[in-house]
């Protein structure tokens, strides 16, 4: 990936790999797994198993080649290790009914829930994140006015071949 550059509105740009994402598996109920898959050379030695399913991705970026979390809170998903908690708010009860009923445990963002027609959820699904039941995710930035891209394959490793799951026009 770093051997190449993109041009974007008239100006080159060196492409780096952004070193601070991996892969990972995709296990039941949870969109990451355990298991990680570095994007560039390390020291990982993370074994493929038969049975494994595994999100192959990379990500470039025209700025530093390092992500952090900044900005306001825009995506969520539902824990699948959710404690049980009594919730006493009725917007955090219904809220929670909802993200049940339409994503479970697959992220979403905020727009999902206007285009279900949801409002007033704000405080319920801020309840939800302090109880420890739904996770919050920011964006991740790399440095101001960088570009970044992602690309990914799913896998599924079986005893005689590594079967593709997703593919894309990158294929």
């Amino acid at each position: 990936m770093e051997s190449y550059e993109c041009e974007i509105n008239g100006t080159t740009y060196p492409i780096k790999s952004i070193r601070n994402l991996s892969g990972h598996t995709i296990l039941p109920y949870s969109i990451h797994g355990t298991k990680s898959v570095p994007i560039v050379k390390s020291a990982d030695m993370t074994k493929m198993e038969e049975g494994d399913v595994f999100a192959i991705e990379t990500f470039g970026s025209t700025g530093n080649g390092y992500v952090h979390d900044q900005g306001e809170i825009s995506h969520y998903a539902l824990r699948s290790d959710a404690p049980k908690v009594d919730l006493r708010l009725t917007s955090a009860k219904s809220i929670l009914n909802v993200i049940k009923k339409n994503f479970g445990t697959i992220p979403f963002c905020r727009r999902y829930l206007d285009r279900l027609g949801q409002d007033k959820y704000l405080l319920g699904l801020n309840n939800l994140v302090q109880q420890g039941i739904v996770e919050d995710y920011p964006p991740l930035l790399d440095k101001k006015g960088s570009y970044t891209a992602q690309f990914e394959h799913t896998i599924l490793l079986r005893p005689t071949v590594k079967e593709v799951i997703s593919r894309g026009d990158d294929y």
